[in-house]
Order: C-alpha cells, then sequence, then structure tokens
C-alpha cells in the first residue's frame, strides 16, 4: 500500500516543499515486489499501426495541495495534461504527416510497457500487477486471477477518477445539488436525469439480478462488477487513512482538512447501474420529440390543408431521404411511417402542458439566487510556456511553496472558491446529440495489404475526461482502450489482440410517446391536472411518484445559498410522463417509454465478449457480440483482414400500422410486440435486421444514416457531416491512393476543420447569385472572398499555431452571420412564422463550432460559444441545399414538396433575397456574431471557437483550438493474426 503521509502537525511543520514531496511520493511510491509478470500477450499491430490518444491526461485525482498549488499558482498534476498538447498539435501540422510522425501525436497503444519506459510498478493485492508507464502515466493491468484483474481495474480507476465518479454516480442517483452544491448547472443536469432515467435502488437491483441470471456470462458479468467494486473500495479506504484522497472532499465540505472527519462513500452495484443508465441515456438513446413532431404536422395541416400538409410533412420530416449521407450499402428498413397507420393522436391545439418534476422549492431554489461570482483565476486557463514540460507543486519556487505551505497551516482555502460555481458538469449534458466518428479502408485500398482504421467516441471535453484509458490483461479478459469511469470493468472502445473497435452514437428509434387517459381514482371527471392514469388492464391507477429530496449549502466550491426542492417523475405501465394534453377533449398524459429502460445493464454481456480474446476471432464473430447491446451505437471493427460495421440496439419490433414517428394512442392495436409492462421487456427486431456489412470498399461515419431505409432525425438529408469524410476518401480511392494510417488521419484532421456549410451548400449560393453580375463593389469583394475560402478548402484554421486568426477570417464571419439570416429569408414567407418557429423546434438551423446559432430567436446571428468541438451535426442545410437546387432547375430526389421555397420559386427573387442578406451579413460585426463570454471577448473570432475542457474538480486546462474530432482517437492497423 502506498505509505501514509506524515501526520498533520509534521506536515505543517515541514514547510510547503515537505507537503509538495509527500504529495509527490503518492505518485511513484512503489508497492512490494510483484511476481514475475506472465510471458507478453502476442501483439500483432503493424509498424506505426497501433495508436491512441485521450486528452487531457491520465490523471484525474488531486489532493488538496494540489488544487491549490494550480488556483494560486498554476501547477497541475503529473500526467493530469500530458496528452493535451500531443492532440491539439495535430490540427496544426497534419499536412504530410507520415507513418513515423503519428507518435509526435499519438500514444503507442501496443500492448504492455517496454522495460525502459516503466515509471511505477505495483501489486494493491497479491493477484494483481499495475505497471504505469513514466510519460503518461496509463495503467496496464495484469491480473494472474480475473478476480484480480476486475480488482486492480477498479483500483486503478478510484486511483486516476475518483471524485469523478463520485459526481457521475451522484448524477445517476438524481442527488448532485447535494453531493456538489445547488449551482444552477447541477440543478439542470439532475432535473434532466431525473426526467429519463428515474430508478428506485430496488429498480436497479432487479437489473443486476436479471443479468445475473440469465446464463453463465451473466453470472460472471456480476461477479466482474463486485470484483471491480472490492478494488475501488479498497484504494478509498486507504486513501482516506492516508489523506491523500481528492481535495474536491474537502472544497465539497464531505471532508476536514484538518480533523479528517467526514466519509467517502463506498460504491455499491447500485451505483455502477445509475452511471451506466446516465452514460447510456446520453450517447447510446434515439428517438422521442413526437409530440413535437405531431405539433410540426398539424402546423403543416394548418397551412396547406390536410392531404398537402400530410406530404409536405412528410418531404420535411425526411425519415429515408434518398440522397441522405450513408455509411453501408444495402437496403435496411426500420421504423418508418407505415402505409397504413393506427393509432395516432395529437394533442389538441394550445392544450399542451409540460409536466415540471421540480416541487417544494426553498432557499435559493426558490428564490434563484446564486453564489456571488469570483473573479475567473488565470492559472484555470493559463497555458504552460512548454506544456511538454509538466509544471507540478514540486517546480514551484522556495518562496511559492511557502505561501502554499501558509494556505494548509491557516487552512485558507480561499484560492479555490467558487471552482463548482457554474456546476461540476454542464446543463444539457443528457441532452440527444450526434457523436463519435471513423473512417476505415478496406485492405484492396491500403499500401500494405492490410486494412486501416481512425476511429474514435466525441464525448465532449472535461477535465478529467469521462473516460479514461487502461489495458486488461487476465483470464477471459486481453483489451485497451477506453472505458467510462465507474463503469471500466471492460474496455468499450480499444483493442484486443489482433483487432480493434470503436463505436458512433447511432440515434435510431428505441423511445415512443404513448397517449394515456387519464382518470381520477374516485370516479370523478378527469382533467389535466388528475395524477392517475387508465392502465392496460382498464383500471384508474396513480401515476407512481419517483422522488428525490435535494438540500444544499454554501461551500467553498460553490458558494451558492441554501435551498433544495424535491423532484419527482411520475411513472406509467407506459413510461415516465412528459406533459398533459387534450387528444379530442379527452384529457391525457404524454408518456416517454425507452426500450432500455430498466435494461441498461443488459448490454455489459455485450462488452464482456468484445474483450476476450477467445469470444472474437473474426468480424462475424464481433457482429455477432455487438448484437447484446442494447445501446444505439454504430459498431465499427478492423483487423488485419477485414473491416466490419453493425449498428446495435434494443429496436422494438412494432406491431403492423404502428407509426413511431407520432404518438401513439396507448390503448390501440399499435405498439410494441410482446410487451411486458412489468419489466418493460418486448420483442425486437431479429440481429440480420441491423445495417451490417463486411469488407466494402470504406466506411465512413460520423453519425450519419447508417443505411437507405433506417429511419432518421429529422433534417437527415442530402448534406451531413459525414460527407465530410467520404467525399475526401471516395476521391482518394476513386484517384487510386493507397492508404497507409498516416493518410486516413490526414484525412480525418482535414474534414475536423471544415465548415460544412461553407464546402457543401456555399457553391449553391454562389451559382445563384451568379446568374446575374453584381453591381455593387462591397458586396463582389465579399462574394469574391467567399468563393476563395471554398476553393481553398472551406478550412476553419489558423495559418500557424498561436497566429490567433484564422485564413479567410472574414469569409469566415460573414458566412457565421449569413447563415441564420439566409435561413429565415429562404423559408418564412412560405413556410409563415408559426411553422417556421415549430420546425426550428424539431431541428436547430445550425451548429457552427460557436455554438447553436439562433439563442432562442431564429433570425439571430449571435453564437451560443459552448466551447464544445463538435460540430454541424445539426442543422438546416440539407433544406437549403434541395431549396436552392430546386430554384436553380437541378435534379432533386426527395424535393421539399413540388415547388421551391426561396423567392417562390423565381430565381431572380431568390436570388435578390440571398444578396440582402448577405448584405446584412456583411455589415454585422465580429462583435455581434462573436459576443464574447466567461472565456473570449466580443469579436474573438479563434476564441469563440476554441475547446475548452469543462472542469470536473479543482484542475482546470488551457484552450485548444477548434477541431471537429474524437475526443478519444485511435489509429489502427494489424499486419498478422491468431
Amino acid at each position: 500500500m502506498p505509505p501514509s503521509l506524515p501526520s498533520l502537525r509534521r506536515r505543517l511543520r515541514a514547510g510547503a516543499s515537505g507537503l509538495a514531496l509527500a504529495v509527490a511520493a503518492v505518485g511513484v511510491a512503489t508497492l512490494p515486489a510483484a511476481p514475475a509478470l506472465a510471458e507478453p500477450v502476442p501483439d500483432y499491430c503493424a509498424p506505426q499501426g497501433c495508436h491512441d490518444i485521450l486528452p487531457p491526461g491520465q490523471n484525474g485525482s488531486a489532493t488538496l495541495v494540489e488544487i491549490l498549488g494550480h488556483q494560486a499558482f498554476g501547477t497541475r498534476p503529473r500526467f493530469s495534461s500530458s496528452q493535451l498538447d500531443m492532440y491539439d498539435n495535430l490540427v496544426h501540422h497534419y499536412d504530410g504527416l507520415t507513418g513515423e510522425g503519428l507518435d509526435d501525436f499519438f500514444l503507442d497503444a501496443t500492448f504492455g510497457v517496454a522495460s525502459g519506459d516503466v515509471g511505477r510498478r505495483y501489486r494493491p493485492r497479491t493477484d494483481v500487477t499495475i505497471t504505469r508507464d513514466r510519460h503518461h502515466g496509463i495503467p496496464h493491468i495484469e491480473g494472474t486471477t480475473r478476480e484480480g484483474t476486475m480488482f486492480g481495474a477498479g483500483y486503478a480507476a478510484a486511483e486516476d477518477r475518483l471524485f469523478l465518479m463520485d459526481v457521475l454516480r451522484r448524477v445517476g442517483r438524481g442527488e448532485l445539488t447535494s453531493f456538489a452544491g445547488g449551482a444552477e448547472g447541477n440543478r439542470g443536469l439532475e432535473q434532466d436525469l431525473w426526467r429519463s432515467a428515474p430508478y428506485t435502488e430496488e429498480d436497479k437491483q432487479a437489473q443486476i439480478d436479471r443479468v445475473a441470471a440469465s446464463g453463465e456470462r451473466g453470472r460472471q458479468a456480476l461477479d466482474d462488477v463486485e470484483d471491480y467494486l472490492k478494488g475501488v473500495n479498497a484504494y478509498i479506504d486507504k486513501a482516506d487513512r492516508g489523506r491523500y484522497f481528492p481535495g474536491e472532499y474537502v472544497l465539497t465540505g464531505h471532508k476536514n482538512a484538518i480533523t479528517n472527519a467526514g466519509r467517502i462513500e463506498h460504491f455499491t452495484a447500485t451505483d455502477v447501474v445509475g452511471i451506466a443508465s446516465m452514460v447510456g441515456g446520453i450517447f447510446g438513446g434515439g428517438g422521442g420529440g413526437e409530440v413535437q413532431s405531431a405539433i410540426v404536422l398539424a402546423n403543416f395541416q394548418d397551412r396547406y390543408g390536410a392531404e398537402e400538409g400530410l406530404a409536405l410533412w412528410h418531404d420535411w420530416r425526411m425519415e429515408n431521404d434518398p440522397e441522405a449521407v450513408v455509411s453501408i450499402p444495402g437496403e435496411f428498413p426500420y421504423s418508418g411511417t407505415p402505409e397504413d397507420p393506427v393509432g395516432e393522436v395529437s394533442p389538441d391545439p394550445g392544450s399542451l402542458e409540460y409536466y415540471d418534476i421540480v416541487h417544494d422549492e426553498h432557499g435559493s431554489a426558490a428564490s434563484g439566487q446564486a453564489a456571488e461570482s469570483t473573479e475567473p483565476l488565470a492559472a484555470t486557463a493559463a497555458e504552460p510556456e512548454d506544456p511538454a514540460e509538466e509544471f507540478t507543486v514540486e517546480d514551484l519556487t522556495g518562496e511559492q511553496r511557502e505561501e502554499l505551505d501558509t494556505m494548509v497551516e491557516e487552512g485558507d482555502l480561499s484560492a479555490a472558491e467558487g471552482v463548482f460555481e457554474d456546476g461540476v458538469l454542464p446543463e444539457g449534458l443528457l441532452d440527444p446529440r450526434g457523436m463519435s466518428n471513423a473512417l476505415l479502408v478496406s485492405g484492396e485500398h491500403t499500401e500494405s495489404g492490410n486494412p486501416v482504421a481512425v476511429m474514435g467516441p466525441q464525448t465532449a471535453y472535461f477535465s478529467p475526461q469521462l473516460l479514461l484509458l487502461q489495458e486488461l490483461q487476465g483470464p477471459g479478459i486481453s483489451a485497451r482502450g477506453a472505458s467510462f469511469a465507474g463503469v471500466s470493468f471492460y474496455v468499450q472502445m480499444g483493442r484486443g489482440v489482433d483487432y480493434a473497435w470503436s463505436a458512433t452514437s447511432a440515434g435510431q428509434d428505441l423511445t415512443d410517446t404513448f397517449a394515456v387517459h387519464l382518470c381520477e381514482t374516485d370516479g370523478s371527471t378527469p382533467t389535466t391536472g388528475s395524477r392517475a392514469y387508465v392502465d392496460s388492464s382498464g383500471d384508474c391507477a396513480p401515476f407512481e411518484e419517483l422522488s428525490v429530496t435535494n438540500e444544499w449549502k454554501p461551500t467553498v466550491a460553490d458558494g451558492t445559498p441554501a435551498g433544495g426542492y424535491t423532484l419527482t417523475s411520475l411513472r406509467s405501465e407506459y413510461g415516465l410522463v412528459q406533459s398533459f394534453a387534450t387528444v379530442d377533449g379527452t384529457p391525457v398524459a404524454f408518456t416517454s417509454l425507452r426500450s432500455t429502460y430498466m435494461h441498461e445493464v443488459d448490454s455489459i454481456i455485450g462488452f464482456q465478449r468484445f474483450n476476450d480474446p477467445d469470444e472474437i476471432t473474426s468480424a462475424e464473430a464481433f457482429i455477432e457480440a455487438a448484437g447484446d447491446i442494447g445501446y444505439a451505437f454504430n459498431w465499427h471493427y478492423v483487423d488485419d483482414r477485414d473491416i466490419a460495421f453493425v449498428n446495435s440496439g434494443a429496436n422494438p419490433l412494432r406491431t403492423e400500422g404502428t407509426n413511431p414517428n407520432l404518438p401513439i394512442d396507448a390503448y390501440s392495436e399499435a405498439g410494441w410486440s410482446d410487451w411486458d409492462p412489468d419489466t418493460n421487456s418486448a420483442a425486437h427486431i431479429p440481429k440480420s435486421d441491423h445495417p451490417q456489412a463486411i469488407n466494402p470498399d470504406h466506411i465512413v461515419n460520423w453519425n450519419n444514416k447508417p443505411a437507405h431505409g433506417y429511419t432518421s432525425g429529422w433534417s437527415t438529408g442530402s448534406v451531413h457531416r459525414g460527407g465530410l469524410l467520404d467525399t475526401r476518401v471516395s476521391a482518394l480511392i476513386a484517384d487510386g491512393h493507397d492508404f497507409t494510417t498516416a493518410s486516413l488521419t490526414r484525412v480525418m484532421m482535414e474534414a475536423g476543420v471544415a465548415d460544412l456549410r461553407a464546402q457543401e451548400v456555399l457553391p449553391l449560393l454562389l451559382e445563384v447569385i451568379d446568374t446575374e453580375e453584381v453591381t455593387d463593389p462591397g458586396l463582389a469583394s465579399a462574394i469574391e472572398e467567399l468563393r476563395l475560402w471554398n476553393e481553398a478548402g472551406s478550412l476553419r484554421r489558423e495559418p500557424f499555431r498561436d497566429a490567433g486568426y484564422y485564413s479567410y477570417a472574414d469569409s469566415i464571419r460573414i458566412l457565421d452571420a449569413w447563415w441564420p439570416l439566409l435561413v429565415r429569408a429562404q423559408f418564412e414567407p412560405e413556410l409563415g412564422g408559426d411553422l417556421y418557429t415549430e420546425l426550428t423546434r424539431a431541428s436547430q438551423i445550425d451548429e457552427s463550432p460557436s455554438g447553436a446559432i439562433g439563442g432562442g430567436s431564429p433570425g439571430s446571428v449571435n453564437q451560443g460559444q459552448p466551447h464544445r468541438g463538435s460540430a454541424f451535426q445539426y442543422g438546416w442545410w440539407s433544406y437549403v441545399d434541395k431549396d436552392l437546387r430546386t430554384v436553380l432547375g437541378h435534379d432533386v430526389e426527395g424535393p421539399l414538396g413540388d415547388g421551391a421555397y426561396c423567392g417562390g420559386g423565381d430565381l431572380a427573387e431568390c436570388r435578390t433575397i440571398l444578396l440582402d442578406t448577405l448584405a446584412d451579413a456583411v455589415a454585422t460585426p465580429a462583435g455581434e456574431v462573436y459576443p464574447g463570454d466567461a472565456h473570449c471577448g466580443a469579436g474573438a473570432q479563434v476564441c469563440a471557437d476554441t475547446v475548452i475542457h469543462q472542469t470536473v474538480g479543482g484542475i482546470g486546462m488551457w484552450p485548444i483550438a477548434w477541431q471537429n474530432r474524437p475526443t478519444y482517437q485511435m489509429v489502427y492497423q494489424f499486419s498478422g493474426g491468431r
């Protein structure tokens, strides 16, 4: 076990130098000699074939001393940021990238640690050895027993992410504010979770028991979780006794820095279920939104009549657009609108009332009073002079060490005040979103003849990251890669002995909305205020109330005044209540039923199989294993011979006539086949009906439609960010290019700085404008600059690192300002204000790197500036594209009706609209387009785009350049196999 820190008296008398050394000792201590390691695991990586990276760094744990050192002097714990600069540098230096050069931007992902690269080797118990490399501190966990391997995984996870794990389990319980403070962001996040995945402890245990009873793999999975938690809890106990636990426990009032009073709660299996529910809901959910879809339909029919309105709704819905960007060939029909639908319902106009789960607010929850704002500390955002050289508390000057020592001696925590005043995780984290991309090229088109893959999940940017890196070697398990903190008993995306795999969020429809009749248990007349419903047996049953009460008070980390509330979700057999309304005058509740609700744990079997080298022996075996994952993901696979794609998900088999795109009458023939309301179990479509392919020429996916026939969300049409990848890879294949790991990485990175609107839609805008000469000199100049930007690649990229400006900066500003103006002017006159507004609620008009343009007003040019990296997933680019091609007389498959919207279909009128809105955009100051925020001044274009890591602890990171790429990224090629 790590050595105990000196007593408090000795630490205070030793001075800051002693404190720093004590902190360092915990990080480098070597435990009793471990038994000789087993023979190296076979590894089939090709030369320059196995790489990965996960910024900012592996170490996501900081003691109180390290947090104070960071906040006061800008130090960071060792290995907390060691991968950030490598990751960021690729965007500036991908031109001319070679295989040898990949080492400058990625870690070596071969198995094991070279003898000269061992930084620390220790044994938390006798049947497991953990070896961390000296450059990045990645844990390589090798167990002589499976139990020991799982114990080691839990122990290492707690070392690297304990406080984050605690935050995630509190979110899973709906108890974030009582743990981390009442900041508005914390309230919003726990409310989002409690709306979508509220569970009792009994619910969670029932999931565990069901999986454990499902067979040998289920029993093994439960054993693995229990052994993993033993490792987590063993570390908690040791860190508590040794006083090297994360300092955030002191800042949030759960531990006392002087007396060590307070307790860090042990983790349980139900905590794992809560974390899995949250992660699965964010990245593996899909469907829903049927009430808004019905409102849009009603608006179409109000404006155009029943028949034409329905036809136009289908066109705009784009559930199966023939021009949609797809990843694999073939037709895979799923969840389309039936020809003869049954059981469709729609809320009566003006009757919809959204259900508010927040009750009994008091204190700051009722008053809205927030913490007194503190000045942001420069240390949290400052980039070190040489990011490759980590600046730790050990590197402080004598004077700085003395100051740090005084802080600890006097209990002065003021340097860390307010670190969580914006919340520990961003509000809206649970909102549905597209994430991740993948590029795979078959061996037929590679230099070596072996397939190449560049892939990974986009999970946003956090400090520390939600994911962690690890290697697991033990009986029945051999893998390296990324796992979500708190559920890292298996590698979830990474590599095995001779294969690698990754996922992108698929988002297919796993969720339906049902209309249930309201009633009163005493037989009186129901209203929309009634809180009972007619169940499947015809009885009037009260909604089940799932409640959690939270109380908070000011802490060092979050000064939000004391307050509290109770969150109550209403649950029925048909799912969770989202809203109330009337349907043909009858009071109803609209409920949301997700096929994976009550079944989040089921997917553990698929991940277990991915990690088992005896299980995954081919692309076919991988596709079979992916069928055991209920989350909506697109899985990508590569080995030395094959590439493969398969979509996973618990896709409910709907009864004939069911329309999953609109609310369903709960008492009609529509619904799910073989549905059991007691367990929310139902029949699922066969595995063979999921989109899948082995060895097409190439596979690319950026959360686009996996295959034709597989119903997609709103506006999934002719223009999608997946095309940024596909056009580049397809063009290189057509030119006879032989891909390498380096060349495919270059493709990924160039697409990752491309502006989708500029590449795909701007040429059409210019084509309309070019039908006549532009006589205004200012407009003509702007148009020419836009044309040059498009011809240069449509990239949002600095000419060199830290330039502080983009090449073609003014063209970028103009397009950012122009897009919302032209979209509104192009469509609103024909659609009308009401319908246009409802459509913007179904599908946002844009998602630029600086944020979702609109800010609640469809015509606003202001950017949201969330600094999240991922961009161009959702927007109206397909609508603009199809409409402009219609105006120009081009062929359009799947048009938006029989005519055009821009200028009423008149080319000259459309051109006038484009020029007028362009003139407005040209005249819009940068300060309005990029209004500034806590990180950036008004008009700071590059800063507005920058990626900023959301701090989930006491250690912040410096901003990095905008790049639309996976957070955890893998580059793989295998030259042989078993």
